[in-house]
């Protein structure tokens, strides 16, 4: 039965990493990811951790909104990328110098403050405990210890979330 079951996650984690081949998500998870950019707003049957991050695309200048996992760790909150760097909402983001709004149930103006790789091993290892949909795209087990999340820190961008109140 562990068997199969570990062959359903191995073929399940698969097509999640095709649905985002190159980084980037297909035509069919973009038009999943609005929905659940809605539905996280609304705050309706979803973890508290689900969250629709709001932020000015660098190239039309107009709000784009993302379905985000916030990680909470010591006390605060965080984003990952799970597709690394390269995905549109970090590039979005550092262009932003870390302005965005979380949606949930309301709006919070938000400052995202990148972290350096050093601290982010045991965020990692938390946000894979609390987002499930990441682990296809994240190479390391939620139980590992912290030294396999050190190395590979480097390849996922961390944001600490500041309340702009």
């Amino acid at each position: 039965m562990n068997r199969i079951i570990q062959s359903l996650v191995g073929y399940f984690g698969g097509l999640k990493r095709k649905l985002y081949e190159g980084g980037r998500p297909g035509a069919f998870m973009r038009a999943m990811n609005r929905v659940d950019a809605l539905l996280y707003a609304s705050g309706v049957f979803f973890p508290r951790n689900a969250v629709t991050l709001e932020v000015v695309g660098r190239s039309t200048g107009r709000p784009i909104s993302v379905p985000v996992a916030v990680a909470d760790h010591d006390g605060e909150r965080f984003l990952v990328s799970m597709l690394g760097p390269n995905a549109n909402w970090v590039r979005n983001v550092r262009a932003a110098d870390g302005h965005a709004i979380l949606h949930r149930r309301g709006r919070e103006a938000v400052m995202l403050e990148e972290i350096p790789v050093e601290r982010r091993a045991p965020v990692l290892r938390r946000y894979l405990a609390v987002a499930p949909g990441a682990r296809p795209h994240i190479p390391v087990d939620r139980r590992a210890p912290l030294s396999e999340f050190e190395g590979i820190a480097s390849r996922y961008p961390v944001f600490l979330i500041h309340s702009r109140r």
